[in-house]
């Protein structure tokens, strides 16, 4: 039988549920795209608004720290998955920048 981590951004769900809810009153526009995110559609909707990690949980981010979350679109967050912002943003554009990738953990935002 094989064992799952658990999930560290639910290890602490009431201060998890704070820091969202502190992201959304905070930020108006998705940090990836530069778009307006619309906080009245429902979660789990494409254009809704989520958090995201700029230094994601799987790369070492912390989900619980104020200055590691942003506000994002869900299909940005999705299509970013764990990469680094300048190469998210580049694959929105259509390019493919390797070095970003690689200097990943010393991105400014």
């Amino acid at each position: 039988m094989t064992h799952t981590k658990p999930n560290p951004r639910r290890r602490n769900g009431s201060r998890r549920t704070r820091l969202r809810k502190r992201v959304l009153a905070a930020y108006d526009t998705c940090w990836l795209c530069g778009r307006a995110v619309d906080k009245t559609l429902p979660p789990g909707h494409p254009w809704s608004g989520e958090v995201d990690e700029v230094i994601p949980v799987s790369r070492g981010g912390d989900p619980l720290d104020w200055n590691n979350v942003r506000l994002a679109h869900r299909i940005c967050n999705e299509r970013r998955g764990n990469k680094s912002p300048q190469a998210a943003r580049a694959a929105f554009a259509g390019t493919k920048n390797e070095k970003t990738e690689q200097t990943f953990k010393s991105d400014e935002v």
